[in-house]
């Protein structure tokens, strides 16, 4: 049973992404095999070489490198909201008119008695003058230009709480890495054993044609003594001609799967494979059984599923804060020439902002926010549960991969007595040539069932090591 990777991409993608730089636990991103020289020609890589070379190169590794550099990006973006804002402005305008205007009659702020004492001090012209209306316009040219810094002093904790989201972020992409790692990590060890598999028979076709060919020459001299029908030659060439028809499968399905290899793990250049021995005893492939759920902290999957519910409950805490009050300080220095006049001034200020109507959707928006929390809660708890049935039936596979290995190799020691005893009576003149290749066949058949047997125990390793965590 597999935990569904879609519902930990919707957990990593509900939380604000950052990232923080992995420790070096890889030696190079390039792979140095200089040194070693393969049977086929190329260096020999072994399987923690693949998989080092595919965790440098491949394009997971490499987008999910990228994700975390934009994650980071993130973080340090969320961090800059405790500095304050700063903003200028300027502005420098003309108008074809001035733009405050003021009619002024003087007659109406004359009395009698001051007109008496003008007309006694003032030529007539002056007088004059003062009797008509007159028009001022003023600010058809000016400048204005100023500077102002705002520092959040309480935003409900919606600064607080961004941040710890984005740091939050940051630990999230980091695990989404690690599961990327694993992927690719299993991936490269599949196509490894695929490859082995692949060559295991291949070595199994060659002992078969060494016998076939022995087979082939004693028929030969048989029929040439007339002690032997011809039959038994032609048999022996039929067979030879199957075996030949299968190492050209096999070498076509080798030399795909090796591109395909070599394309996961970004290999450029000729390479073979340093191929293990696969007589080990089975019992010693065995890994330790391990307990029930003690497992689960380590393993990225639930540490991101918890990283959801912990997202959960901050956004929850956001949405709140959208709907409280807000603080904030502030100072400025500005300049303008409207009244053709330069003046500057400086000033500290404070403003406060009340949500009222806000809080008509926001109640809703809130216990929203609730229910995710709770959904995010509960798929904690129900995958918690299915991780560890998916550890369990691992191990399962485990014991029966190696029953089945023990199985295979107690059969080819059966199909080794028995082609022995066929080729005794054969030689004996008891038996016919269809019943020695039958036996022949039966031992190539136990041979690459035991090769598949060993493959299917590596297999089920693999998944069980990355299924506890190990």
């Amino acid at each position: 049973m597999k935990l569904s990777h879609k519902l930990l991409l919707t957990v990593g993608l509900t939380i604000l992404q950052a990232a923080t730089p992995l420790p070096a636990t890889r030696r190079s991103a390039t792979l140095d095999t200089s040194s070693m020289e393969g049977e086929q020609g190329g260096s020999a890589l072994t399987l923690e070489q693949l998989k080092d070379s595919a965790l440098h190169n491949n394009i997971a590794m490499r987008t999910g490198r990228l994700d975390i550099e934009a994650a980071r990006e993130q973080r340090r973006e969320a961090f800059t909201n405790y500095f304050p804002n700063i903003s200028g402005t300027a502005l420098g305008f003309t108008a074809n008119k001035g733009m405050a205007r003021m009619d002024i009659d003087p007659s109406e702020f004359i009395t009698p008695e001051l007109g008496a004492a003008l007309a006694q001090s003032l030529p007539a012209e002056a007088l004059m003058a003062l009797s008509c209306p007159m028009t001022m316009t003023m600010m058809k040219h000016g400048r204005i230009a100023g500077i102002e810094a705002i520092l959040p002093v309480f935003a409900g904790g919606q600064i607080v709480n961004g941040n710890r989201l984005a740091r939050l972020g940051e630990e999230v992409s980091t695990l989404q890495l690690q599961l990327s790692e694993k992927d690719v990590e299993a991936q490269t060890e599949q196509y490894y054993w695929q490859l082995v598999a692949l060559q295991e028979k291949e070595r199994t076709l060659d002992a078969v044609d060494a016998l076939l060919a022995d087979l082939a020459k004693d028929a030969q001299a048989a029929v040439e003594a007339g002690v032997a029908l011809r039959n038994d030659l032609l048999q022996v060439q039929l067979r030879q001609n199957d075996i030949a028809a299968q190492r050209l499968k096999l070498n076509n399905g080798r030399a795909i799967l090796k591109l395909i290899l070599s394309q996961y793990c970004g290999l450029k250049g000729a390479w073979s494979l340093a191929t293990p021995d696969l007589g080990t005893d089975a019992a010693s492939l065995l890994p330790a059984h391990a307990d029930a759920t003690g497992f689960l902290p380590a393993l990225p999957e639930y540490q991101l599923l918890q990283k959801g519910v912990e997202a959960a409950r901050l956004q929850q805490k956001m949405e709140l804060g959208k709907r409280l009050p807000s603080v904030a300080v502030g100072a400025g220095y500005n300049y303008h020439n409207l009244l053709d006049n330069n003046r500057s001034f400086a000033m500290v200020f404070a403003t406060a902002s009340v949500p009222i109507s806000d809080w008509w959707g926001g109640s809703h928006a809130i216990r929203r926010k609730k229910i995710e929390r709770q959904k995010a809660e509960e798929q904690l708890a129900d995958n918690a549960q299915l991780l560890t049935i998916r550890a369990e039936k691992a191990w399962n596979d485990v014991v029966e991969a190696n029953s089945q290995l023990a199985l295979a190799q107690r059969s080819i020691e059966q199909a080794t007595e028995n082609l022995r005893l066929q080729t005794d009576t054969y030689h004996a003149g008891t038996s016919t040539m269809s019943d020695l290749l039958e036996a022949q066949l039966l031992l190539q058949q136990a041979r690459d069932k035991h090769t598949d047997a060993h493959i299917a125990l590596q297999t089920a390793r693999l998944a069980y090591r990355q299924a506890t965590g190990e």
